[in-house]
């Protein structure tokens, strides 16, 4: 799966993503960008998913509307170390996502 890694994730946690083509914002220059605005780009340039700790997303878009599955990590912190062992749920999920999914995952 095509998964576009939010800003408010670290970076190297694309690394953790194994099986998947893994990109955070940074890598396409979309800092800055609101959410709308991240999942029309992605809509538009082939990305199946998203992963954020952002909670906040559901309420701010249709998600189910947009046709991306949607991960939301949920964690303590957004630190490497509490994100981390949500990696293997994270797979997981992935695994039985479909567009319009909204998964969350963790505590």
């Amino acid at each position: 799966m095509h998964l576009l890694l939010d800003e408010c994730v670290p970076r190297p946690l694309k690394h953790d993503i194994v099986g998947h083509e893994v990109e955070h914002v940074t890598d396409r220059g979309w800092i800055g960008k609101t959410n709308g605005e991240l999942l029309a780009l992605m809509v538009r340039e082939g990305f199946a998913g998203f992963v954020t700790v952002d909670q906040n997303l559901e309420f701010q878009q249709n998600i189910q509307a947009s046709g991306i599955a949607v991960v939301v990590l949920i964690a303590r912190a957004n630190r490497l170390k509490e994100l981390r062992p949500l990696m293997r749920p994270l797979l997981e999920a992935l695994d039985r996502a479909k567009p319009g999914d909204l998964i969350r995952i963790g505590a």
